[in-house]
């Protein structure tokens, strides 16, 4: 029951990011989240507050737009400390480059119902040319420091 519940809410969260909507994604953070984005561009790094994740979902849909298609979502452990893998494929659209898609996957720890850590697997290369483009083309915040704290 508890692995059809954590589907059902990562299934709506990744539909609300495919709107541009982060909410949701918000609402089921832990305060002190450890958020991971591999590579060397603007949304690389880590961030352990839920400020500093809405500040880089604020970026990244500043930069982009996106729709998931969510491929699968496996849930193992207990409710107090569930692991859940979610593997998905972006279909992306930079502010000023052409359409491209990414093929990836969210490894997410959840503690008593908050999502702890969140770490996303991708074609970090792919997110370094579309952002070396948008920043030729004048988008200033394609090449801004990661956002961190």
């Amino acid at each position: 029951m508890l692995g059809f519940i954590i589907e059902r809410r990562v299934r709506a969260t990744f539909d609300g990011l495919s709107r541009g909507d982060y909410t949701t994604a918000l609402e089921g953070l832990a305060e002190d989240v450890h958020h991971v984005f591999a590579g060397d561009h603007p949304l690389a790094g880590e961030r352990h507050s839920r400020d500093a994740v809405r500040r880089w979902f604020e970026r990244l849909f500043r930069l982009f737009d996106l729709r998931f298609e969510v491929l699968s979502v496996n849930v193992a452990g207990p409710i107090w400390n569930a692991r859940v893998a979610v593997e998905w494929v972006a279909h992306v659209t930079p502010k000023a480059d052409a359409p491209y898609d990414n093929h990836g996957a969210h490894i997410i720890r959840i503690r008593r119902g908050r999502i702890v850590y969140l770490h996303a697997y991708e074609d970090s290369q792919a997110v370094v040319e579309a952002c070396r483009v948008m920043a030729v083309a004048g988008i200033a915040e394609a090449q801004a420091a990661p956002i961190s704290d």
